[in-house]
């Protein structure tokens, strides 16, 4: 089979050439036109087009000192919540002219690491992250080589990392006391693992509004953790749920995809329950509200949660260095026909 090659990129050096002047010349018209004769600057730009001529940001950003893309790692970008977020993230960079480099870490330290070291190679100006765990280390030591970065989703317990973050021991507990107030005394938790700081905190919630109706968690309480925060993963761990007698009658699910899961498993397997199990999500996806049985969820701003840590990654004091703070959002809840049955 024929080797093929890409075609190669114009060079500044080939405008240069094909309009008949220096290189220095060209950058000028690129940059600095008027500096340059209105006949020598036609030259150059007839030679642009013809040569379909694009210039390199990168190089023209190091030599300027100045970066303007920014990285971003989040869990799972298939996750709806953290879409939403990085398209806040876009939008704030936008306004200041930066772009974005996106990546899943697919909740794997080892992918992670890897594309933390990616980033630094390509000398983003930042970074925004959620951590796959509570070691801090490689961000600290990123931030002591001078990469400035932002947790997403996730407070930090450091003055020398920024962060951004929701308050998932409030959203816990909102669907807690909703479950509790519709008198359930037994709440399925499905959840992920509790190296994610978010499904810790939720469950710890969770145990908050139990505890403060006087009841035991330990009794109240059965947490099943799933190995994928996905519809698939939820549908496959609650169908053994299904066949238990009595079947799950609350579950409050750490993310919506879980919900969707066990929801769809549900109107597959025992639709007669699906009048009868109470289901709460997490997130408040865009899609929650149009479902068949519209979902009761607990909502995130997670636009808002991208779009201001975007803007501290960008936040400069008076003296030119990085603005220090801790943001944190509180949860919603929304209540539709999932939780609340006939």
């Amino acid at each position: 089979m024929p080797r093929t090659t890409a075609p190669r990129r114009s060079s500044i050096g080939d405008v240069a050439r094909l309009a008949g002047v220096s290189v220095g010349t060209v950058s000028n018209v690129l940059n600095r036109p008027d500096r340059v004769a209105q006949a020598t600057r036609d030259r150059v730009l007839d030679a642009i087009q013809r040569l379909s001529f694009v210039p390199n940001a990168s190089a023209r950003q190091l030599r300027a000192g100045t970066i303007t893309t920014v990285g971003a790692i989040v869990l799972d970008i298939r996750n709806p919540f953290f879409t939403e977020a990085a398209r806040g993230v876009e939008d704030r960079l936008a306004l200041a002219d930066h772009t974005l480099m996106l990546a899943s870490s697919d909740d794997d330290p080892e992918r992670e690491a890897r594309y933390l070291r990616l980033f630094e190679e390509h000398g983003v100006s930042g970074l925004l992250v959620v951590p796959t765990g509570d070691d801090l280390g490689p961000l600290l030591a990123l931030a002591g080589r001078g990469v400035h970065t932002v947790l997403l989703d996730m407070p930090s317990p450091t003055d020398a990392i920024s962060s951004v973050a929701v308050d998932d021991v409030a959203g816990g507990r909102m669907a807690g006391e909703h479950l509790l107030d519709l008198g359930h005394r037994e709440i399925l938790m499905l959840n992920g693992p509790h190296a994610i700081r978010q499904c810790r905190d939720r469950l710890a919630g969770l145990h908050r509004a139990v505890e403060r109706r006087g009841l035991d968690p330990d009794v109240v309480v059965r947490e099943v953790r799933i190995p994928s925060l996905d519809a698939g993963g939820a549908a496959t761990a609650f169908a053994a749920l299904l066949d238990e007698d009595p079947a799950p009658r609350a579950v409050f699910c750490v993310n919506d995809l879980v919900a969707v899961g066990v929801q769809r498993e549900i109107r597959r397997r025992r639709p007669e329950l699906l009048g009868r199990t109470a289901i709460v999500g997490y997130d408040d996806i865009e899609i929650a509200a149009e479902l068949a049985t519209p979902l009761t969820s607990v909502r995130q701003p997670a636009y808002e949660v991208g779009y201001r840590a975007a803007d501290l990654l960008l936040s400069r004091d008076a003296d030119g260095n990085p603005v220090r703070d801790h943001v944190v959002f509180q949860p919603e809840l929304v209540v539709r026909s999932s939780s609340v049955l006939a």
